[in-house]
């Protein structure tokens, strides 16, 4: 019996979704252990779509724009958003061949398994269930036979109800005052996402009105300028903390949550630290011991991978605390609205599917290891950071799920920056440097509107038309024949050709509201999903970052032995053993008996 996802529409705006499955959700999935013959790179679609990139290479994106039908084909109008993908390096052709990849590399199949929450995170033995997260409240998601459903709306509707008291007054700090003032603790995913939310929705007309009076911050660097750049400017009394830590034992988070808990207890005493410092973990015990009071502490689960944690109570309780939850709940239905897209829609019609394709097929077959993530809004500066950490730390990945190192590139270099902000940095380099794939993000109605009498446009349409202008800048270039018509002087001629040729794809949102950020984020999620799927690399695990972390143990030791006792640098190669030296000599007034000292701006 194949795996299926059935999406039933309850009403128009109500979508409640089941996914079943044939295998017991207990099961470890454990992909046939393969030899090299089992890499997607040995199938035919693969080898129909390198021979195919001769081809494309000798068409230049000025013929391919000149075809009305093809265009029209590659523009998908879904839910207020609208994607054009027309741009890319790429026929009607080379979209059929990619569909065919897809079905080789069994996505549908693979999208329905994370549905069904099958353990497709098998180095972890895991599930893979972010989507659980934002579904409706009658929705049937099941992990290990149960439905996890439920459990999700326990846990946000205990958020819904501790935010409201902070908000409304009823729950204060210890001498009484108003808790107003929030600083979420945690880094990476616990930290990105939650970020690139609140950013975004600082200037959305509603969320300002439901912010009025309060502050978010972050605090996620162990650097020390971190904890004082957060703690500047708040009062103790005023200030509620937010731990993120599901195991409660990551060292930069802990480490920061025990100067934030020194920072209360020195002001206001040790018994303020259980009304002033909240939990997001599933270790009640280290949670007890470190003060806070296990009912104060809000759960998640093992299938929410750190990076896609930001609609668990990791992001949903502090911004929550911040916007109110009817706010944050429309951010989530937006995420649910798209998981729902993924799930169902045919490939030809998925934004998801063909976001992932193209990615796939820039990266492996042409050869473009980066993308460049523009959003034309401002809101938006803290999404490319995001996407970063989403997309690099899923799919840098050197082995398919088998253990099979792999023969070809996975993975994309991410990076961007707001438009027009990013034409004054680094956009040189992608119209006349290295070709770099962009993704254009543009908003049509602006969040805070400026309108000057006498302005040729509006604040927003001048930032719009560099929208629309670069794109077709990148694609078609400009050629010595235009230049010479313009009577560019002939030394001039070189430096100011533009070979176009580069390919991009736009997205429209009618809005930039918590619904239209939750669909943003969750399109990004399910594309980044999609390549490691056609790739066959597990996109949910991330060994890579275990290593510098292990390593940084035994600095951390010899740190402490250098500190304490003076013991002389040893056990590292000749290249550490010297700048470590260095540094012990250049900060020898640290004292060995670290006295309690905190940031003082």
């Amino acid at each position: 019996m194949p795996f299926r996802c059935h999406l039933q529409i309850a009403m128009q705006d109500s979508c409640h979704l089941t996914c079943h499955k044939s295998l017991r959700s207990t099961e470890l999935w454990i992909p046939k252990m393969a030899s090299s013959s089992s890499l997607i790179s040995d199938a035919q679609p693969w080898k129909d779509l390198k021979a195919h990139v001769d081809e494309i290479k000798a068409t230049h994106l000025r013929h391919l724009l000149t075809d009305d039908a093809r265009c029209n084909s590659m523009l998908l109008d879904s839910d207020g958003i609208v994607l054009d993908y027309s741009r890319q390096q790429a026929t009607l052709e080379t979209i059929q061949k990619l569909f065919q990849l897809a079905e080789a590399a069994s996505l549908k199949d693979k999208i329905n398994r994370m549905f069904s929450g099958e353990r497709i995170n098998s180095t972890e033995n895991r599930s893979v269930l972010h989507v659980a997260l934002r579904a409706s409240r009658d929705a049937v998601i099941q992990s290990d036979g149960e439905n996890v459903v439920p459990e999700v709306w326990k846990v946000l509707d205990k958020i819904q109800d501790f935010s409201d008291r902070v908000r409304n007054g009823s729950w204060v700090g210890a001498t009484g005052k108003p808790l107003k003032d929030v600083v979420a603790v945690g880094i990476g995913g616990s930290f990105l996402g939650p970020l690139f939310v609140h950013t975004a929705l600082q200037t959305d007309p509603e969320a300002i009105e439901s912010a009025r009076g309060r502050q978010l911050r972050f605090l996620a660097n162990v650097d020390p300028i971190d904890v004082a750049r957060n703690i500047t400017g708040l009062n103790p009394e005023t200030t509620l903390v937010v731990i993120v830590s599901k195991t409660f034992t990551t060292a930069e988070t802990m480490l920061n949550a025990r100067t934030l808990r020194e920072w209360i207890a020195s002001a206001l005493g040790p018994s303020a630290v259980a009304k002033h410092m909240v939990a997001v973990s599933t270790n009640l015990t280290l949670v007890e011991k470190f003060g806070i009071d296990p009912n104060n502490a809000f759960a998640f689960w093992d299938w929410v991978g750190g990076r896609y944690s930001v609609c668990s109570a990791v992001g949903v309780l502090p911004l929550s605390l911040q916007y109110g939850f009817s706010v944050i709940e429309k951010f989530l239905k937006g995420a649910s609205s798209i998981d729902q897209h993924f799930c169902s829609q045919p490939f030809e019609r998925n934004i998801p599917v063909l976001l992932g394709l193209l990615s796939v097929w820039n990266v492996s077959f042409l050869g473009y290891p980066a993308r460049a993530i523009l959003p034309y809004c401002q809101a938006l500066e803290k999404f490319a950071p995001h996407i970063q950490q989403v997309s690099m730390e899923s799919n840098g990945k050197g082995v398919s799920i088998d253990g099979v190192p792999l023969p070809f590139e996975t993975g994309e270099i991410d990076f961007g920056e707001p438009g027009t902000n990013g034409q004054h940095s680094f956009y040189q380099l992608i119209h006349q440097g290295r070709v770099i794939p962009c993704d254009f993000i543009g908003v049509v109605k602006s969040q805070q509107p400026v309108f000057l009498k006498g302005e040729v446009v509006s604040n927003h349409d001048e930032l719009m038309s560099n929208f629309f202008a670069q794109p077709d800048a990148l694609a078609y270039g400009k050629t010595a024949d235009e230049l010479q018509k313009e009577n560019v002087s002939p030394h001039l001629i070189p430096h100011k050709t533009f070979s176009g040729n580069r390919p991009s794809l736009s997205l429209l949102l009618q809005s930039l509201n918590a619904y239209n950020i939750g669909q943003l984020l969750a399109i990004y999620e399910h594309r980044i999903a999609v390549e490691g799927f056609i790739w066959s690399i597990n996109s949910f695990d991330q060994w890579g970052v275990e290593l510098g972390k292990s390593l940084a143990t035994q600095v951390r030791k010899q740190l402490h032995a250098s500190r304490t006792k003076g013991e002389s640098v040893q056990g590292f190669n000749s290249s550490t053993t010297t700048l470590l030296t260095r540094y012990l000599q250049a900060s020898s007034d640290v004292p060995a008996d670290l006295p309690t000292s905190l940031p003082k701006i």
